[in-house]
C-alpha cells in the first residue's frame, strides 16, 4: 500500500496550546499553503510527571499537532510558535533540561517522521488564547 504524500513547499502551521492544572490540553494549528487552508484542534496530555505549564505543555502540544499533520498527509512543515526560546531550544537541542528530555525525544521523533521540518518563533497569541481558555473552562475532551 502506497502512502499519500502531499508534494510542493510545504505548509506553515501556526500553533497554539494551553492545558489545564491536570494536565489536559488543546491545541490549534492554523495550517496554510500548498493548497491548504484549515484550523486543526487537538487534544493532548501532559504527562504527571511534568509540570503541566511552561515547556511541557508546548512539547506535548507540538508532538501531537506534529501527528495529526503527519496522519493528514502533510510531509514538509514549517511551524510557527509564540516562544522563542522553545523554538530555539527544539531547533538546537540546547538548554533541554534533564526533567524535559524524554518529552523532548518524543517531538523530535514526531518531526523526525516529517519529510522536512523548521520551527520558528512567531505571533501566535490569538491561538494561544483559544487553546489557554478552552483548557481552563475544562473543555480538553
Amino acid at each position: 500500500m502506497q502512502k499519500t504524500q502531499r508534494k510542493g513547499p510545504g505548509v506553515e502551521a501556526l500553533v497554539g496550546y494551553g492545558a489545564d492544572a491536570r494536565g489536559g490540553g488543546i491545541a490549534y494549528a492554523r495550517v496554510r499553503g500548498n493548497g491548504a487552508k484549515q484550523l486543526l484542534r487537538v487534544s493532548f496530555g501532559v504527562n504527571g510527571r511534568w509540570p503541566s505549564e511552561g515547556a511541557a505543555v508546548a512539547y506535548a502540544a507540538l508532538t501531537a499537532v506534529s501527528r495529526a499533520l503527519w496522519k493528514r498527509g502533510f510531509r514538509d512543515v514549517r511551524f510557527v510558535v509564540g516562544d522563542a526560546r522553545f523554538a530555539q531550544e527544539v531547533a538546537t537541542g540546547r538548554g533541554v533540561g534533564e526533567t524535559l528530555s524524554i518529552p523532548y525525544v518524543r517531538l523530535r521523533c514526531a518531526l523526525n517522521s516529517l519529510a522536512t521540518f523548521s520551527i520558528q518563533a512567531g505571533v501566535t497569541d490569538d491561538l494561544t488564547q483559544r487553546a489557554r481558555a478552552e483548557a481552563v473552562f475544562n473543555l480538553a475532551a
